[in-house]
């Protein structure tokens, strides 16, 4: 039995005001399935492939690199 009481949940508060911004209408932010302790990119409905949307504010990463 563990417990994670001590770790830091991630929250919309977190995030800064131009990421929530930048969200297409159909994208939200909601617990990872991943990892519950960080928020995740939920679509709520179908994307489009080679749709586009952003800003994008950060540093890009080749494959390799993530």
């Amino acid at each position: 039995n563990t417990t994670e009481s001590n770790v830091a949940v991630e929250t919309l508060d977190d995030v800064p005001e131009h990421v929530l911004r930048g969200l297409p209408e159909d994208v939200r932010l909601f617990p990872s399935a991943v990892d519950k302790t960080r928020l995740g990119v939920w679509a709520t409905k179908s994307i489009l492939k080679g749709k586009k949307f952003g800003p994008f504010v950060g540093d890009k990463k080749k494959r390799s690199q993530v």
